[in-house]
């Protein structure tokens, strides 16, 4: 069967040849196929020969040492992808069978699609539409032969969607609605956690004035009339705290905390979430889901999901019951 993309028609294997062409990168190539001449039939050498050309290998392949037209890719760039696609097909099944699964062309969207992960192997949950709703599934035969998953993996791990949007959306609404959004903003401003990164900075700084303190003493002391061979340990280790302090304000950034007034402001640009999640509009609540970069992690054996969300690049979670 031959693959098609939906989007624009293009068949698999002109996609491949694409990627296999290195004319993108704007070199020329000379003897990239070689002419074979080969009977027309074995059996009989009067019928004559037939001509046929067929890939030439690595080594009789020239390219021009200068770019002969403008280029579309940079070198890099094709030989990463080239080295891509031959790592995923050199294990056939078994290699495919190790990778993220990727996004497909759907006839229908799907709210939770790329967003659902299954606790038990860490894969995205598949979508799979039934008579009775939309199930999000992890089958285990698709595992990787010899994966530690499998000991624990049942068969297939279903959630259905409309329980997890109804647990999320009213997590969602509770948790922007105007008389909570004060303690939304709180819990956002405090989840960020760049206390750590700002008392290592007020440390460091600490330690540097210290040492330049000390390094002035000692140089007061010089002035003094005291031996500065006398000085010399001291003042090497004072110099040598110093410059690790200077080293470690260097390399660690600020803090990019955001205030509270920044906070309030990107979810004021989120609009209302409350109509939002009550409309009946697909993409609509999909938008919002990405908007507030929501990420679930279902655990089957449970049966509860624990949802997240990224509004400010920080984390604020909840755990939400039920799921079959």
């Amino acid at each position: 069967m031959t693959f098609r993309a939906a989007h624009d028609g293009w068949q698999g294997s002109t996609v491949r040849a694409i990627l296999d062409n290195p004319r993108y990168t704007g070199f020329a190539f000379f003897g990239r196929w070689a002419r074979q001449e080969t009977l027309l039939d074995p059996d009989d050498v009067a019928a004559g020969y037939v001509m046929r050309f067929r890939r030439a290998s690595a080594d009789r392949i020239v390219r021009s040492r200068k770019p002969a037209h403008p280029a579309i890719v940079s070198v890099e760039e094709f030989t990463q992808a080239h080295l891509l696609r031959k790592s995923k097909s050199a294990g056939g099944l078994k290699t495919a069978r190790k990778t993220e699964r990727a996004e497909r062309p759907m006839k229908r969207p799907y709210l939770f699609r790329g967003i659902v992960r299954c606790t038990a192997c860490g894969r995205k949950l598949e979508a799979s539409p039934r008579a009775r709703g939309v199930y999000y599934r992890c089958p285990a035969r698709t595992l990787a032969p010899g994966s530690p998953a499998l000991a624990t993996h049942p068969p297939t791990v279903y959630l259905r969607e409309d329980v997890l949007q109804e647990a999320v959306n009213g997590w969602l609404g509770r948790l922007f609605a105007p008389e909570n959004r004060d303690r939304t903003v709180v819990a956002l401003v405090e989840s960020q956690g760049t206390n750590g990164a700002a008392n290592g900075r007020e440390a460091a700084k600490a330690r540097l004035a210290k040492a330049e303190a000390q390094l002035s003493r000692f140089q007061e002391a010089i002035k003094a009339g005291i031996d500065p061979l006398a000085l010399v340990e001291p003042m090497n280790e004072a110099q040598a705290v110093r410059a690790a302090a200077r080293a470690e304000l260097e390399g660690t950034p600020a803090p990019d905390a955001l205030s509270a007034a920044e906070v309030h402001a990107m979810i004021d640009s989120l609009g209302n979430v409350g109509e939002a999640l009550a409309d009946a509009e697909i993409e609509s609540v999909a938008s919002l889901y990405r908007a507030v970069d929501l990420q679930v992690r279902y655990t089957h054996t449970a049966h509860e999901a624990d949802v997240i969300i990224k509004p400010v690049g920080r984390v604020n979670s909840a755990r939400v019951r039920g799921g079959t």
